[in-house]
């Protein structure tokens, strides 16, 4: 840096364009509740799985539960971002048959998608809460604690892939279109 007639630090780039550069504000809003949940528990999974690496490797003996939480975290993670995926429209989808569809099947299958998506996730929660109450008496086998916990949230994600696959099917009917049928436009994924 070179200082400029009034004793200011310069900056090179600034001084190519006279404006200063600022940082732009990160958009938060394209987030929701589900993502910042699912953030949450990634990092407390993280903090688990280091923990269990130092006690392991570094003070040679091992936390017993470390093991345990952390795999039920990644199931919790796993089941809470499948609502994430839901949400942006992210799950796999048989694309290959969209290019190849006259645009008036296609136009037929892409609703009956969306109810085979709402319906698989609605039938999955339900399933899902049954096994819940089922296990709300059996321990976990280290730490003490119900296994309702875990399947209760995995019950949660559930519900939360159901609702945002009835949004995204509901957009989806009103504007007339789909990532499939944009496939088909487009031939190929956006």
């Amino acid at each position: 840096m070179r200082k400029d007639q009034g004793d200011r630090a310069v900056n090179p780039v600034e001084e190519n364009t006279g404006v200063e550069k600022k940082a732009s504000e990160p958009d938060l809003s394209v987030y929701r509740i589900e993502d910042w949940a699912t953030l949450g528990l990634f990092w407390v999974l993280a903090i688990v799985v280091f923990l269990q690496f130092f006690t392991r490797y570094a003070l040679n003996d091992p936390l017993a539960w470390t093991e345990e939480i952390a795999r039920y975290l990644l199931t919790c993670v796993a089941f809470l971002g499948g609502s994430l995926a839901v949400r942006r429209q992210t799950h796999i989808h048989v694309e290959f048959l969209y290019l190849y569809f006259p645009r008036g099947l296609a136009r037929v299958l892409s609703p009956l998608v969306d109810i085979l998506r709402v319906s698989f996730f609605g039938y999955a929660t339900w399933l899902c809460w049954k096994v819940t109450l089922i296990m709300r008496t059996q321990p976990m086998v280290v730490v003490d604690w119900p296994m309702s916990i875990i399947y209760g949230i995995c019950t949660l994600g559930f519900v939360l892939m159901t609702a945002r696959a009835i949004q995204v099917a509901v957009r989806n009917w009103r504007t007339g279109s789909s990532v499939l049928l944009r496939v088909q436009e487009e031939g190929r994924h956006q």
